[in-house]
């Protein structure tokens, strides 16, 4: 990539990527690890609501304390030091970055910070997939017109499955299917805060102490990241989630070229090109051999018997009959990637991933009955789970998407496991949100 290079001639120029960092949680502080040593970088400034949380961040990092201690983003910008504030308005419109990246994972907060940074020229990674998913193609369209890049964020496991499809085509392969793993079962659709930790085999006392977000993890386990994941893929890609969802067959590395192929030739999927994420337990709860619960994965096939023989003569693992491929990468490490897409961004003003049409949707399917009056809670809560099928379903039959079912009163009874529609909840039909949706509807593919 070429990428330390570039970086280091940046630095010997003094013409630094000035970058301001939204949110210290988790991806926030693994990006904090990193970013330090990185030449070529300037983290200008960082905005956190919770400064105790930011300094508490810093310091598990390692950043000295006189590298944080600039009053200003200005005298950040002229000291080569980092300022801590608590605006992430003022680090928009500063002219001291030139890089925003999102970390706030707050969808309808992201889509409004997006925006911002369109307005005053800020490239943008984002690593706030929620809100890729209710409105990121209409987004990057108007990076595009106004010039900035709008970039998936290279560490989490979107932007490296992107990654992994991109080279197969440039090297001539057809993308059969593509995805990643975790662990999952179907019942965990109807799991909530309340029951999550038994679900992980994590003792209660111990996630409190540890501050892990029940809700978080809960949107993990019940398939909502899942879909959120492959519909961000979907819609940069081009390939399609099955038409009533995912599947998530238990399937491990060596099974990849068998199962992930389409039915004609013995596999599990309705026609090449699409995205499916394989489970790590066997249905009965077995762990699967080899499982990719990390991991992501391409599957591939070509159009001639030359090809098949060099899967063979090069040791891949192949498909009972010869056509079918695969290629895997078992781990990702998530926020201590991140400074490839500011890397991309600054040196050849290229995304690491970025939506370019309407493929997929992520929509609302209630955990269980839902009565009328109920006010929705959204992601990792306690009424709905999210299903990523094609965009043109979900558009056609005005389906809710699921980033925007938080705080929704309920119309109507609802049954357990049936889509949820716009006409079944309270909204504001000119929220921002629902201006970009209806741009979205010229992007359906």
């Amino acid at each position: 990539m070429n990428f330390y290079t570039m970086l280091k001639a940046k630095a010997e120029r003094g013409e630094p990527a000035r970058v301001g960092l939204i949110g210290t949680g988790k991806f926030g502080t693994m990006y904090l690890s990193q970013v330090r040593k990185v030449p070529g970088v300037h983290l200008v400034g960082i905005a956190e609501l919770n400064l105790p949380r930011a300094f508490a961040s810093l310091k598990r990092t390692m950043w000295p304390d006189e590298q944080v201690n600039a009053k200003t983003l200005e005298e950040a910008y002229r000291t080569g030091k980092t300022c801590v504030i608590q605006s992430a308005d003022e680090l928009i419109r500063s002219p001291f970055t030139e890089i925003i990246i999102d970390c706030t994972g707050i969808a309808e907060l992201g889509l409004e910070i997006d925006l911002k940074c369109i307005r005053y020229g800020k490239s943008i990674v984002n690593v706030n997939v929620e809100a890729d998913i209710l409105a990121g193609p209409a987004i990057a369209r108007r990076a595009r017109e106004a010039g900035v890049v709008y970039s998936l964020a290279y560490g989490d496991q979107p932007a490296e499955i992107c990654e992994m499809v991109d080279w197969a085509r440039t090297a001539g392969f057809e993308v059969v299917c593509a995805g990643k793993g975790t662990r999952f079962q179907p019942r965990y659709h109807q799991s909530t805060p309340d029951t999550i930790w038994p679900l992980y085999g994590i003792p209660e006392e111990h996630a409190i102490k540890s501050g892990m977000n029940p809700r978080l993890f809960n949107s993990f386990l019940d398939g909502t990241k899942s879909a959120i994941e492959m519909a961000c893929v979907s819609n940069c890609t081009g390939l399609l989630p099955p038409a009533n969802g995912l599947k998530f067959p238990a399937c491990g590395a060596d099974d990849l070229p068998r199962l992930l192929k389409p039915k004609a030739d013995g596999g599990i999927l309705e026609r090449s090109g699409m995205v499916e994420v394989v489970a790590s337990e066997e249905r009965d709860g077995r762990p699967v051999f080899r499982d990719l619960r990390f991991g992501i994965y391409v599957t591939l096939t070509g159009d001639s018997e030359y090809m098949e023989d060099c899967y063979k003569e090069y040791g891949m693992v192949v498909d009972e009959t010869g056509k079918y491929t695969s290629l895997y990468r078992p781990n990702h490490m998530i926020g201590l990637e991140l400074n490839i897409s500011v890397a991309s961004i600054a040196t050849r003003r290229e995304p690491t991933g970025q939506p370019n049409a309407f493929s997929a949707d992520v929509v609302s399917v209630a955990k269980f009955d839902i009565p009328a009056g109920t006010i929705l809670d959204g992601e990792g809560g306690y009424y709905v789970y999210g299903e990523a099928i094609p965009a043109r379903v979900s558009v056609e039959k005005g389906l809710l998407p699921l980033n925007f079912s938080a705080k929704k009163r309920v119309l109507r009874d609802i049954k357990a496991g049936e889509f949820l529609s716009y006409n079944d909840v309270e909204f504001d039909p000119d929220c921002l949100t629902m201006q970009l949706r209806r741009e979205m509807k010229d992007l359906i593919r």
